[in-house]
């Protein structure tokens, strides 16, 4: 099993557990609140089960359709968990308003209590592990999943605090958490989805990255200027084209050595997967 995969797998299964006993306890004590953290929560299996299979088919080699890899199902996978989230929102808002407006309360017991601290430990755990891996990996759709699970640790935090205040006889707590859950995952949705919409669209790298490309080249002994530097983000990784100049009087062989050395240079780089150099003599 792939490293980037195990938080997948660690996420589908657990939120498969965390969802259904949300799901029972909110059912069972007529909890809105709870009951929407655990469709949340539902919600991160197939999220889960999606990212999984777009990590699958993104670690995939260059092949005749594709002759640039498959990088971009990442981006893809990782959109379709930002618009996943922004519908659960909007019907967790919907959920929420219609028991505001009815003013419907509920009994607050220990177990409700219990079962909400535990998925706020739990699911922070979750996002921590996904965080780290998905950082070190540079994997957008492990960095989604894990925002996905953050959000899920703040909407099981404002749904304890509607759990209280409805223990401290505040009919609108469980409401109240409802529709900042919503607002939250809302929020998470959407950043997610514009990330991912810049990065499918080949939006060029950062700034820094560029700059770090221009060094590399120029720190060669034999290269006098570079020109045409485009810098941009095939999925998670980023392509470099760019031209260098030399001296007219080398060989073609040390041609063809600097742009080897300088090719091998800018793929050692951070996020750089391929690099096309272009040789110009002046």
């Amino acid at each position: 099993m792939r490293e980037e995969e195990k938080p997948l797998i660690f996420s589908i299964v657990g939120n498969i557990a965390l969802s259904l006993a949300k799901v029972y306890i909110g059912y069972l004590y007529n909890s809105i609140s709870i009951l929407s953290d655990g469709i949340h929560s539902l919600s991160d299996v197939i999220t889960s089960v999606i990212g999984y299979f777009g990590v699958k088919i993104s670690n995939k080699p260059p092949d005749d359709d594709h002759p640039l890899g498959h990088r971009r199902f990442e981006n893809i996978f990782a959109l379709i968990i930002g618009i996943a989230l922004i519908f659960v929102s909007f019907e967790l808002l919907k959920d929420s308003f219609f028991r505001f407006i009815s003013r419907e309360t509920i009994e607050v017991n220990s177990i409700m209590l219990g079962v909400v601290i535990f998925s706020i430990i739990f699911k922070e755990v979750m996002t921590q592990y996904s965080l780290i891996i998905g950082r070190k990996l540079n994997n957008k759709i492990l960095i989604a999943d894990a925002y996905h699970h953050r959000s899920d640790v703040l909407s099981s935090i404002a749904v304890l605090i509607g759990l209280i205040l409805e223990k401290l006889n505040i009919y609108f707590g469980d409401a109240l958490a409802g529709v900042v859950v919503s607002l939250m995952i809302l929020k998470t949705g959407i950043d997610i989805t514009k990330e991912n919409i810049l990065l499918l669209s080949g939006v060029r790298a950062s700034e820094d990255l560029i700059n770090e490309v221009r060094e590399v080249i120029l720190s060669h002994e034999k290269v006098l200027g570079v020109h045409d530097i485009k810098v941009y983000h095939l999925g998670s990784k980023v392509h470099v084209d760019v031209h260098v100049e030399v001296p007219c009087n080398i060989s073609a062989k040390e041609m063809h050595d600097i742009e080897t050395e300088l090719k091998n240079r800018l793929e050692k780089l951070d996020n750089v997967e391929v690099a096309h150099i272009h040789i110009d003599l002046v």
